[in-house]
């Protein structure tokens, strides 16, 4: 067996690792790079393998980056089976043709924008590609395993970390030896008690594990203090006439905030007049998939989930569908939250509100989830005095931040105590963790479980 990492080692994007095992090339995620735009569409218009000598794709979840190069894989040749869960599948149908929406428009911009026009200037992928790659999807429930090839049967494990997430399973028959051996891959692992869905699963034994370290060696401020700190925030910036300007990847952490509001207003714990807009179309579409599939969801939202009471609808809710409602919202008077994609501020239209608003004291940006490297808002996490938006340079004013409760990722104790528990380990090997992360993390695997530890770097294949 041999495994290469492709994407998301020594970084924490563009997911994709190749599995050499039987005669066969099993691809563990495909997902897009995110950080400098120059960058990443350079390194995601290049394959370092041959898509068509994949033999098949098992896709952890479906954040952009590890399913975003699907319609590329396809389109460079892939011709084998994309494996996940149906929840999954559902919103990759969605956050693909937004990906392809995104990629077409870019296009369209630098092509008005260059002066050389014998330069082409196309999309990794269309919304053609995006549609065409999902008749290559083929869903599985957790929990019942599955042959893959001969020799190799796969399960897929609740992750906790997104609607729809997994872990991978993979029990495979050593032809030399004939012995089964168990290889994990964990894709983004989620926490316990994160809101709406299920824990965590609890491997008890394995061969080989392939985790996450984006927070190898961060603790996160506790779940049970997301909701009441949020209750703050918005109350002070109220106080002062502002308004709560929060950065959100549209899957899973805009409804997780949705839900968290709405307890507080039913808790009275925030105006219950307060307006809320959620500036993300792609949000709305991913709401109506998080509706569709109650049957993920935990104890705790099932009670909440009533007809006359959904937690994602809370009456003050409004939707801006269009750019035009978007623009509007600049001009509102008044307190309110605004909820907008992207994450990580590198796209969509929540470089427009940060443009009108963080130079007034007054508001607030409310950073609920990861910032990579390079990207604008890692230079808000990092509290640059001025940033540049649109080419122009603003002073950073508003109140800053960081809610790091709201993380959907493990942290240094939740990895630490995950591992840990699986018995019989030979190696694991550390991806999706910059340096800082991974190598303390490496150090305590190493001296504290005795485990060999491999941190993974690009295009470097490790034998098993």
């Amino acid at each position: 067996m041999k495994i290469t990492s492709f994407g998301a080692a020594l970084e924490v994007t563009g997911s994709q690792h190749l599995l050499e095992v039987n005669g066969k090339k099993i691809l563990l995620d495909c997902g897009l790079f995110q950080g400098r735009r120059k960058i990443a569409d350079l390194k995601n218009r290049e394959f370092l393998y041959n898509p068509a000598e994949i033999d098949a794709m098992i896709l952890s979840h479906a954040h952009i980056d590890h399913s975003g190069r699907i319609p590329y894989l396809v389109k460079e040749g892939f011709q084998g089976v994309v494996y996940c869960t149906e929840a999954t599948k559902d919103l990759c149908s969605i956050m693909l043709m937004d990906s392809a929406y995104i990629q077409e428009s870019d296009a369209k911009y630098a092509a008005k924008k260059l002066k050389d026009t014998s330069i082409p200037i196309e999309p990794i992928y269309t919304s053609e590609d995006a549609e065409f790659c999902l008749q290559f999807f083929k869903t599985v429930p957790f929990d019942k395993q599955f042959k893959l090839f001969d020799g190799i049967e796969f399960t897929l494990r609740e992750a906790g970390h997104v609607l729809g997430s997994s872990m991978v399973e993979l029990d495979i028959a050593d032809n030399e030896d004939g012995q089964t051996k168990k290889f994990i891959f964990t894709g983004d692992m989620g926490r316990c008690n994160l809101p709406i869905i299920n824990d965590p699963y609890k491997f008890e034994s394995a061969d080989y594990l392939m985790t996450e370290s984006t927070y190898g060696n961060r603790t996160h401020a506790p779940i049970e203090e997301g909701i009441p700190e949020l209750a703050r925030v918005i109350n002070r910036t109220i106080k002062r006439g502002g308004k709560i300007i929060i950065p959100s990847f549209a899957f899973e952490r805009t409804q997780e905030l949705i839900y968290g509001i709405h307890l507080l207003i039913d808790k009275k714990e925030i105006p219950s007049n307060l307006p809320i807009f959620i500036d993300s179309p792609l949000a709305t579409n991913l709401t109506t998939i998080f509706q569709k599939h109650i049957e993920l969801y935990d104890e705790e939202i099932r009670k909440h989930f009533k007809i006359d009471h959904n937690p994602f609808k809370p009456h003050q809710l409004k939707h801006t569908n269009s750019v035009e409602e978007s623009k509007n919202l600049n001009f509102f008077i008044g307190p309110c939250i605004i909820i907008s994609a992207s994450g990580m501020c590198e796209a969509g239209r929540i470089r427009h509100h940060l443009k009108n608003n963080i130079e007034d004291p007054k508001n607030t940006i409310a950073v609920v989830g990861y910032m990579a490297e390079d990207t604008l808002g890692r230079k808000i996490v990092d509290g640059d005095p001025m940033i540049k938006i649109f080419d122009q340079m603003y002073k950073v004013n508003a109140e800053v931040v960081i809610l790091e409760s709201f993380s959907a990722h493990a942290d240094m104790n939740d990895l630490n105590d995950f591992v840990s528990n699986i018995k019989g380990l030979k190696k694991v090997f550390l991806v999706h963790g910059e340096t800082d992360q991974s190598e303390p993390m490496a150090e305590r695997i190493k001296n504290d479980m005795g485990v060999e530890t491999v941190i993974m770097e690009p295009e470097v294949g490790v034998e098993l």
